[in-house]
C-alpha cells in the first residue's frame, strides 16, 4: 500500500469516526444545556456560603493545571487566611467525606489531595468528598476557624455557588478550537466559560505575545468585566522520591549525550513533560500511563526491564510529583531500585508583569461584600 493510500485511509477513517460521535456531541451538548438551564432557572438549588468559597475548574478533560494552581494560592493566601481544600478525590478507592490525616494513603484520598495534603501539611485543611455542598458543611463543623475554602475541579459542580469562579484553559488545546465531548474534549460549550470571574491560560509559552494574547480574549469573547490571566509551567530541580544519602541528580543540567533517561508519567497530558526533558540531551524513552494510574507489580517488570533495554552510562528515572506521591507509598516498588528514580517538582507562574495583579484581584474579590441573605 502506497503512502499516500495511507493517509487517505487514515482522513477516511477519521472522517468516519468524527460522523459517528458528531450525534453523541450533539446529544451530550443538549443534557449539558438542559442541566444548566436549571440551574439557571432556580429549578435545582445552588448553596451560597457565608464562607468565601474559591472554585478552581476548567471546561476540559484533561490537565489544565488545576494542582498546581491551587497550590499556587495556597501558597500565597495560607498567611492571611485559614484556609480548607474540598476535593472529589478522583480515582480514590474511598467514598463519603474523609478528612485528610498523616496516617492516610494516595488510595484514601486520591493522589492530588494527597500531594496538596502533604506539602501544605500544618498549614491548610483538606477533605475529599464527592458532593461539594457536604464536604463544605463537614469540614465547616470539624474546623469552624476555618475563613476560606478553595474547590478542586468543581466549575460544573454547580450545587455550590462560590464566591470566586476561576477557569483554567490550556494554551495548548484552546477551547474555542475544539468540540464537545466525545467528538472533542470539551466539558461544557465555550461559552460557559462567561460564567467565571477569572480565567487563566496555563501552559503559556514565556515569550508569549501581545498579539497572542489579544487574540486569545477575542476568541473567548469574554466580559469586559472577566479578569484574564496568562501563566506558564516553571519546573524545579528533581528531587529523589526515596531519600537515600549520596544519591543525588542536583540539577537536569547536570545530564550528558551518555546518559540515559526513563520518563514515567500518570498524567492526563504528558507532552509538555517529555518535550522539556528531551532539550536536556540525554538519550530519552517515555513510559506513558493513564492518569490516576496506581501502579502496579506488573507496571513496575515493564518500567525496570525497559530501562535495563536503554543504553547509557548512567540510568535515571524521571517522573512527575503527582505520580511519586504513589511510588514512595507503593509497596510493589522494589527496594533495590531506589537509588535511581527521581521526581520533577512543578509550580504555576502567572507571568511576571501579571503576578500580583492576579493575587491582588483574587483577594478583592474574595473580600467583596456581596448580599448573603441566603448563605449558610
Amino acid at each position: 500500500m502506497s503512502f499516500l493510500s495511507k493517509i487517505l485511509n487514515k482522513n477516511i477513517r477519521k472522517k468516519m469516526l468524527n460522523a459517528i460521535l458528531l450525534p453523541c456531541s450533539r446529544v451530550y451538548g443538549a443534557a449539558v444545556w438542559v442541566r444548566n438551564t436549571m440551574f439557571n432557572m432556580g429549578w435545582i438549588k445552588r448553596t451560597k456560603f457565608k464562607i468565601p468559597v474559591v472554585s478552581v475548574g476548567n471546561v476540559t478533560v484533561g490537565g489544565t493545571g488545576k494542582t498546581p494552581m491551587v497550590e499556587y494560592i495556597i501558597e500565597a493566601l495560607y498567611s492571611r487566611y485559614k484556609i480548607g481544600v474540598i476535593s472529589r478525590g478522583y480515582k480514590r478507592m474511598t467514598t463519603g467525606f474523609i478528612l485528610a490525616t498523616d496516617t492516610l494513603s494516595p488510595r484514601d484520598i486520591g493522589d492530588e489531595p494527597f500531594q496538596i495534603f502533604h506539602k501544605f501539611n500544618g498549614l491548610i485543611e483538606l477533605a475529599v468528598c464527592e458532593d461539594r455542598v457536604a464536604g463544605i458543611r463537614q469540614l465547616r463543623k470539624i474546623h469552624p476557624e476555618l475563613d476560606l475554602i478553595l474547590l478542586d475541579d468543581a466549575f460544573q459542580h454547580r450545587k455550590v455557588n462560590p464566591k470566586v469562579n476561576i477557569v483554567l484553559i490550556d494554551y495548548t488545546r484552546l477551547p474555542y478550537e475544539d468540540k464537545l465531548l466525545p467528538l472533542g474534549t470539551l466539558r461544557e460549550p465555550v461559552r460557559y466559560v462567561l460564567q467565571s470571574d477569572m480565567v487563566v491560560v496555563t501552559k503559556c509559552p514565556p515569550d508569549i505575545t501581545p498579539r497572542d494574547r489579544r487574540m486569545v480574549r477575542e476568541n473567548l469573547g469574554l466580559f469586559p468585566s472577566t479578569d484574564l490571566y496568562y501563566s506558564t509551567i516553571r519546573y524545579g530541580d528533581p528531587r529523589p522520591i526515596f531519600p537515600i544519602p549520596g544519591v543525588a541528580l542536583a540539577s537536569l543540567r547536570d545530564l550528558r549525550p551518555t546518559d540515559a533517561v526513563l520518563c514515567v508519567t500518570g498524567i492526563a497530558n504528558h507532552r509538555p513533560f517529555a518535550k522539556y526533558l528531551l532539550g536536556f540531551g540525554a538519550n530519552l524513552k517515555v513510559i506513558h500511563y493513564d492518569d490516576h494510574h496506581y501502579y502496579t507489580r506488573a507496571d513496575f517488570d515493564e518500567i525496570f526491564e525497559t530501562l535495563e533495554e536503554l543504553e547509557g552510562q548512567r540510568k535515571f528515572i524521571l517522573t512527575t510529583e503527582k505520580d511519586a506521591v504513589k511510588i514512595l507509598n507503593n509497596a510493589y516498588y522494589p527496594p533495590e531500585k531506589r537509588d535511581c528514580i527521581f521526581y520533577v517538582p512543578i509550580r504555576i507562574g502567572v507571568l511576571e508583569q501579571e503576578e500580583p495583579a492576579f493575587i491582588d484581584q483574587l483577594v478583592k474579590r474574595i473580600e467583596q461584600h456581596i448580599d448573603l441573605t441566603d448563605a449558610i
